[in-house]
């Protein structure tokens, strides 16, 4: 099985993480949080999706029995901490959580189907892997999820992830499966962020 699991550098792993963990600690900074609130946001942010998708398929944790992971949105959360809120504002944040939200869509999925996780199924686990952690943070934020905003974000995981379950089906090369499913969210994320593209609302009448 560990043959076939998905594997990424450990340091851009750990980056990616630490985006996610980013925008969790930002939102708390924004709320005039504490400290704890902060770092709480920053590990249930980097890691909630991640855990959600292995606890579906059976998997062990990963975070558990990585020992940087938790260090790391730890560490994230005290670097927000300590600087001012507005050297993370812009787009530049935005780009780097879209890069983030596209590979972990293509990794949950690729881990899934590893495990024997049916195609349509381990879509589903990408899309987990790369908005849960998001949906948690805004829940406890108390404010719209990804979920329910128009914005072109979980489209984006979703794109990723059937591409990368769709080159699995054909049997394509994983590594180039896994690029371009990667590169399509990631363009799809970005494209939204600077153009300003969002999905439309349901508007039709009730009678």
């Amino acid at each position: 099985m560990s043959a076939t699991l998905p594997q990424i550098p450990a340091v851009l792993d750990l980056a990616g993480t630490a985006v996610f963990a980013l925008t969790g600690a930002l939102l708390a900074a924004q709320m005039r949080q504490t400290f704890v609130t902060m770092a709480f946001f920053a590990l249930v942010t980097g890691v909630g999706g991640g855990s959600v998708r292995d606890l579906l398929i059976g998997a062990p944790v990963f975070w558990v029995r990585d020992p940087w992971v938790a260090p790391v949105c730890l560490a994230t959360a005290l670097i927000a901490w300590f600087t001012p809120r507005k050297w993370w504002e812009g787009k530049l944040l935005d780009y780097a959580d879209a890069a983030g939200l596209a590979a972990y869509a293509v990794l949950g999925t690729a881990k899934a189907l590893a495990f024997g996780v049916a195609p349509v199924a381990a879509v589903l686990m990408g899309v987990i892997t790369g908005c849960v952690g998001g949906v948690i943070r805004d829940v406890l934020a108390g404010r719209p999820s990804i979920i329910i905003r128009p914005e072109i974000y979980v489209t984006a995981a979703a794109l990723a992830s059937a591409l990368c379950a769709g080159a699995a089906v054909l049997e394509l090369p994983r590594e180039l499966g896994w690029t371009l499913a990667a590169l399509a969210g990631f363009t799809l994320r970005a494209g939204a962020i600077h153009f300003g593209l969002a999905l439309p609302a349901y508007r039709r009448e009730t009678n």
